[in-house]
């Protein structure tokens, strides 16, 4: 297949071009060429969030993978742009799409603008799954994460709970040691990405990994860096991956079977942990 990724030298962009590559797919990245990763892969340049589309007025692709949409208003230009010149449209939204633990989602916001809030991310995702959907019908593939964790991850969640529990001793969780804490693995969701899209699958699909504890969580760090800590309550404080217990039941979510087998959070833990000390060694 020959795949548009609106993105793809990012994080979750850069393991679902990672994943076509390796199963023989043609990539293609529209972004703003601002690295160069992937040097044998051919690039459009341009800034969707300035309206910059120039690059894509040419050419047709099997699908796009969209993981750059976050309004109503980015799937609106992407569409216009794109129309009928992409086979299938693969949008990655978000869990939080659904409204508390059930099937069911939260209402649509098609007016959330930058920064988006706890309170308008999901609503605003929706409306991208809604407008993808009714412009691209059976042609559109919605597929919703859990919060991704993994090598290359800029963002804190398991990173700041690897690097914590790698220097040992003691680890202070300023959060309930009960709460759960469901990831999923970048290399996961993008094979669920590619599979779908290889097998021409419409409809939603949900990406989930397995399932712990704050304190799990954290052991499990310490095991992949072989260290023994100890988790010290401390008082609630926002770290990264707390949620109010109010959310606790939306950290249960059930992975799409077309998901396969999902990586062990040991594994994960493991592979961040050697990108994050990679990275350092390469400053």
């Amino acid at each position: 297949m020959r795949v548009l990724v609106l993105g793809g030298t990012g994080f979750v962009g850069r393991a679902a071009v990672e994943r076509l590559l390796v199963d023989g797919h043609e990539p293609v990245l529209f972004n703003r060429g601002r690295n160069d990763l992937f040097p044998g892969v051919e690039k459009r340049i341009g800034d969707r969030y300035a309206g910059d589309w120039d690059a894509l007025r040419t050419g047709s692709w099997d699908a796009v993978v969209d993981v750059t949409s976050y309004v109503a208003a980015d799937v609106a230009q992407a569409m216009s742009v794109l129309g009928d010149r992409v086979g299938r449209y693969l949008l990655v939204s978000s869990h939080v799409v659904f409204d508390g633990a059930g099937p069911g989602l939260r209402p649509p916001r098609r007016d959330a603008v930058w920064p988006l809030t706890d309170e308008t991310y999901g609503p605003s995702k929706v409306a991208c799954e809604q407008d993808v959907t009714a412009r691209y019908g059976s042609r559109a593939t919605i597929v919703r994460p859990c919060k991704v964790a993994g090598p290359h991850d800029t963002q804190p969640g398991l990173n700041h709970w690897v690097l914590a529990a790698a220097r040992g001793g003691v680890v202070e969780l300023a959060a309930d040691p009960r709460q759960p804490i469901q990831l999923v693995d970048s290399r996961d969701l993008s094979r669920l990405i590619v599979n779908v899209l290889t097998n021409d699958r419409g409809g939603a699909f949900t990406a989930a990994g397995e399932e712990t504890s704050f304190t799990g969580l954290i052991e499990t760090c310490a095991e992949a860096a072989g260290t023994i800590v100890e988790v010290v309550p401390k008082l609630p404080d926002k770290v990264p991956l707390a949620r109010p217990r109010e959310l606790w039941p939306t950290l249960h979510r059930t992975p799409a079977p077309e998901m396969g087998p999902v990586t062990p959070l040991l594994t994960t833990a493991r592979d961040v942990l050697r990108s994050l000390t990679a990275n350092r060694a390469g400053r």
